[in-house]
Order: C-alpha cells, then sequence, then structure tokens
C-alpha cells in the first residue's frame, strides 16, 4: 500500500462516515413510521388502492407471501418487455426481441438485485426495457431488501406480538421516501459530470484519426477468396465513423450504485466514459454504493434502543473491508513477474513499474480500481470499472472471497446487514455454548428454532456456488464457455457462480455465459440465493416477534463492546469461508503459484 492508497481509502471511508449517520436517523423514521403528516396523506390512496393499510400489520409467513408474489409478478413483467419491445415504443435502434433464455435470466437477475448480465445493453436492450424493466427493478428490488431487515429489525424489539409490519407499506416507503429523492440528487450529480441522459438515436461521428484493419475479401459469388496457398485474400479497409449509443443513461446508473444493483446501461459498465467519466463521478459511486448499507447500521442501533449495537455491526464490517482493500490493492500494485525485468524489454518495463493496469482504465488507476473492486462485490453490486478477470489471482481472489463471505461486508441495502445479523445471531450462540449459558442477543434468547433457520440461510448460497460449479466443470455444455483453460478457467466459472448465488452480478467476464446452459442454471442460482435467504431470515423475525424481550441482567452477554466485534468477525471468515476454501485452492490460489514458482 502506498500513501496515495491509504489516503483513498481514509478519505472515502471518513466521508461515508459523515454521509450515512444522518442517513441513518431517516432510515429510522422510515422502519417506525414516523413520517411527516403530508407524506402519509400522499402514501394513503396508494394502500387503498391496494387493499391495505400501515395498521394492518403481518405476521412472518404473510409478509413472505406477499414479498414472493410482488417479486414474481416483476418477473414476470421484466420478461414480457424483452420478449416484446421490438414492437414497442422508445427504440430507436430497432433492438430485436431479447431470446427466451437470455429474457428469462435476465428478468430473475434484476428482480433478485444481482444485475448478472450476459448481454450488451447498448446492442440488445430498447430504451423502454432500460427504463421499465431494468431501472424500475433496480428501485423494486432494493426496496425489498430494505423491506426485510425492517422485517428483522421489529422482530427484536417485539414484545410476544408476532408480527413485523407489512410489507406493503415498507416497500412503499422505501421507494418513495428514500430510492426516489436519493436517485433524483445523484442523477443530477452524475448529469454535471458528464453522464448522459437522453432518447437521441444512436450517434455516427468523425473519428480524429482514421483506423485501418483488415477484412476477408469475397467474390462475385459471396464466398471468401483464397490464394494459390489455400489463405483467405485480404482487403485493406480504413475507418473514419464511430457509432456512439445514446440513452436515458443517468437515471439508471444512480439507483444502480444506490440500490447496489450493478447493472450497466453499457456492457462496459462503470469503466464507461458515458457511465462514469471522471474520477469525482467514481468516488461518489462507490460512495454510493455504501451509503444505504452503512446508514442502516445506525438506523439500527436506533431502533433496537442501542446505538452501540449499530457501532458493533459497522466496527466488524469496516475491519474486514480495510483487510480486503489491504490484500488487493499491493497485489495489484506488484504487476505480473513473468514480465521481463526492468531493461530487458521497454514495454514491459513500463507496465512492470506501474503495476497490472491490464484491464483497467487510467483515469482511474490501480488505487480507484482496486478500491472500488472490493466496494462492488462487498457490497451485492456488481457495478464494475475495471476488468476483473485480468487482476492478478491474489487480487482476483479477493472480490470473490468478499462474496463467498455472504456479502455482509456492508453488503447490499438490507440484505448486508440481515446477514449480518444472522451471523450475530450465530455468533452469540457459540459464546452461550463456550460459557454455559442460554444464548440471547438483543434480549432475545436464541434457541433451535431460530439455530436452524440460521443455519440455512448461511448455507444456502454456498451449497448452490458449489453445485453449480460442479455441475459446470463436468459438463460439456459448462466447459465449452471458459475461454482460458486451467486454473484461470476454473476461477472464471467459481465466480460466475459465486455472483450468481450471492446476487452480485459481476464477472470475470473471461467466461461466455450467454447460453442456454448457463442462462438457466445461473438463473436458478440467482432466485435461491435471493429468495432462498430471505425466507429464513422473515422467519426469524418472526420467531424473535413471538418471543418476550429479556431485561438486561449481570449474566446477559454484552454485544457492543470490541470483544463481541472480533467474535462476530471470527464466525464470519471461519463459517462463511471455510466452505470455499478446496475450491479458492483449485482456482485463484494454483494460479499464483503458477506466477510466483519461487514462492
Amino acid at each position: 500500500m502506498t500513501s496515495s492508497s491509504w489516503g483513498l481509502l481514509a478519505i472515502f471511508l471518513g466521508v461515508l462516515l459523515a454521509a450515512s449517520w444522518p442517513l441513518g436517523l431517516w432510515l429510522t423514521r422510515l422502519c417506525k413510521g414516523n413520517l411527516p403528516g403530508w407524506m402519509q396523506r400522499v402514501e394513503a390512496p396508494l394502500y387503498r388502492l391496494a387493499g391495505t393499510s400501515v395498521d394492518k400489520s403481518m405476521n412472518w409467513w404473510q409478509y413472505a407471501l406477499a414479498l414472493l408474489a410482488f417479486n414474481a409478478l416483476g418477473v414476470l413483467a421484466v420478461y414480457a418487455l424483452q420478449r416484446w419491445q421490438l414492437w414497442l415504443p422508445f427504440n430507436p435502434a430497432g433492438m430485436g426481441n431479447v431470446a427466451p433464455d437470455s429474457a428469462f435470466n435476465t428478468a430473475i437477475s434484476f428482480v433478485a438485485n444481482t444485475n448478472w448480465q450476459d448481454y450488451a445493453g447498448e446492442a440488445t436492450m430498447s430504451y423502454l426495457t432500460q427504463m421499465l424493466a431494468l431501472a424500475v427493478q433496480n428501485f423494486f428490488s432494493a426496496a425489498t431488501g430494505v423491506a426485510v431487515v425492517f422485517a428483522l429489525f421489529r422482530g427484536f424489539v417485539a414484545k410476544s406480538t408476532g408480527v413485523i409490519g407489512n410489507f406493503w407499506v415498507d416497500v412503499t416507503r422505501v421507494t418513495a421516501w428514500l430510492l426516489l429523492p436519493l436517485s433524483l440528487v445523484f442523477a443530477v450529480f452524475l448529469v454535471g459530470q458528464g453522464v448522459i441522459q437522453n432518447f437521441d438515436a444512436y450517434q455516427d461521428v468523425t473519428t480524429l484519426e482514421s483506423t485501418s484493419y483488415q477484412v476477408a475479401k469475397n467474390g462475385p459469388d459471396g464466398q471468401a477468396l483464397k490464394d494459390d496457398k489455400g489463405n483467405p485474400v485480404m482487403e485493406d479497409l480504413k475507418a473514419n465513423k464511430q457509432t456512439l449509443a445514446m440513452g436515458p443513461v443517468a437515471s439508471q446508473e444512480a439507483i444502480k450504485m444506490l440500490g447496489t444493483n450493478g447493472g450497466g446501461f453499457f456492457n462496459a459498465n462503470s469503466a464507461h466514459p458515458y457511465e462514469n467519466p471522471t474520477a469525482l463521478s467514481n468516488l461518489l459511486q462507490m460512495l454510493a454504493i455504501f451509503l444505504i448499507p452503512a446508514a442502516l447500521c445506525f438506523a439500527f442501533g436506533r431502533v433496537v434502543g442501542d446505538p452501540r449495537q449499530g457501532w458493533a455491526v459497522l466496527a466488524a464490517m469496516t475491519v474486514m473491508f480495510v483487510i480486503a482493500v489491504v490484500a488487493i490493492t499491493p497485489a495489484e500494485l506488484a504487476g505480473n513477474p513473468l514480465l521481463p525485468p526492468l531493461g530487458v524489454d521497454q514495454t514491459a518495463s513500463v507496465l512492470q513499474a506501474g503495476g497490472n493496469m491490464e484491464g483497467k482504465e487510467t483515469r482511474f488507476g490501480i488505487n480507484a480500481s482496486s478500491l472500488f473492486a472490493v466496494v462492488t462485490t462487498a457490497a451485492s453490486c456488481g457495478a464494475v470499472n475495471a476488468m476483473h478477470d485480468s487482476f492478478t489471482p491474489l487480487g482476483g481472489m479477493v472480490p470473490m472471497v468478499m462474496m463467498q463471505l455472504g456479502e455482509v461486508v456492508f453488503g447490499g441495502v438490507g440484505t448486508g446487514l440481515y446477514g449480518m445479523l444472522v451471523f450475530a445471531i450465530l455468533a452469540v450462540f457459540i459464546a452461550g455454548l463456550m460459557i454455559g449459558r442460554t444464548p440471547e442477543y438483543l434480549g432475545k434468547k436464541i434457541e433451535a428454532h431460530e439455530m436452524k433457520l440460521s443455519s440455512i440461510a448461511i448455507l444456502v448460497t454456498p451449497i448452490l456456488v458449489l453445485a453449480g460449479t460442479a455441475i459446470a466443470v463436468l459438463s460439456g455444455a459448462g466447459k465449452i464457455g471458459v475461454a482460458n483453460p486451467g486454473a484461470h478457467g476454473f476461477s472464471e466459472i467459481l465466480y460466475a457462480f459465486t455472483s450468481a448465488a450471492n446476487n452480485n452480478g459481476s464477472a470475470f467476464a473471461g467466461l461466455s455465459a450467454n447460453t442456454p446452459f448457463y442462462n438457466t442454471l445461473l438463473g436458478l442460482a440467482m432466485w435461491l440465493g435471493r429468495f432462498g435467504v430471505i425466507v429464513p431470515v422473515l422467519a426469524i423475525a418472526g420467531a424473535l416477534a413471538a418471543k418476550k424481550r429479556l431485561p438486561v441482567t449481570s449474566g446477559t452477554m454484552p454485544t457492543h463492546g470490541p470483544l463481541f466485534v472480533m467474535l462476530l468477525i471470527g464466525t464470519v471468515l471461519l463459517v462463511g469461508l471455510l466452505n470455499y476454501v478446496p475450491a479458492l485452492a483449485l482456482g485463484p490460489m494454483v494460479e499464483h503459484l503458477m506466477l510466483w514458482p519461487a514462492h
């Protein structure tokens, strides 16, 4: 780590803390329903139209059914818009209908807050699909995550009521009074930085320099001509025109980051200058990813009546995040040891001296690209400003590990905190066994039922990742999409299923995943990875809500001090990561040893 690396990290964490603390106050009011009168009057007609009201609370299974029904309808809507986009308006480029398997994968991807993209957005999706299908689900999937963590908050503070709130009220309030205002402000900022926002047709522009290239020459019959040696006859061509994609980018970019969605308008995602044009926009996009997850930690402490609880969770997240940044940045700054040493080859020498710049934007550099990679995979975002496939083996392993921890290091909007709280429940249970006391967390006894549900929530994603990877590497349809054989090819497959099952959406990108095999298998992994965790979490919330809240006594284990923070970190690392160690040994670890044989 260089001084500039530490400086960037310090600025990032300092601004994040300053911005997330006041937002936590507003999230507390949203969770408790303490809204201004005018907001409640605006909401009331919407609830009447939906046949509900703020006074109608749900138990956990009613909440879960409403959530599943809402998201299932979202899948159908996104699928239909993709399949019919050719005949719908706002399609100036004449994009055709999306293939069934790709539409299936994309529909689940955006509804599950994964935003895995097996397509190039500017060459596949119409403006209407980008706005009405993808951007809308960016809002709803993020609101769903916050609604679930609100339900879990209420489970801790409820006194034997068994109810955890109203899903329709929660998702409405989070969308209308949190995500929409923040997205509007952020979109205006992005436009000021140079992110485009229009409905223009794609523009053909004249380039400053002509590009020379060769293509195979065809004969009158349309077949390629060959010389007397059987080689294709090539002809020289020049191009001085380039087609620039247009579209409503800033509006989608804002909620893409704030909602930890990650689905880019363009194929290059946040490396594209129309999505992320400046160093300032890059910093603000990273902050936007962590803003709501960090603020939810402060809201958690206030809702349960002890702000120290929120600080403890935030501290555990921050420690693991800093460790990841300290691991990835030196790996990328070190460069590739197989490049010739200084003085042997000038081109190689420049690359070696500057570290591993392959796949990175020069306007961001190694420090900002490394930090972005950790931020986007610590959260369930998936936006990328560099090609993770081009990172060094250890550098590429860090984003993979951040996802494999369950994306609880800040994590996605809502999902990160409820995942971390599941680990906290497990941590107090383990501590209770060690000291011979009935485990309690925030005044609620943790018993066999809660532990079974916590185990399910923790084990769902490792099973999906490892089983999906095994199926892919054993089947011909899975192996045919690998561009790089050996350890790196295995890492590409492992990364894909890690990203899908943990609802991240980023990719190594060396894997050709737009096939019926991967679209179907990854789609199932995304759906089960999302709702296979949400349902047990809601069941935990319901079980806690039905329990009495016990007073703090001299025998209660503190869950807000440094000791608990270290216990929580140890639980996340041991339970969350040990499942993946054998798979990591077959991929990035062995690839690292191949690059550094002397070590």
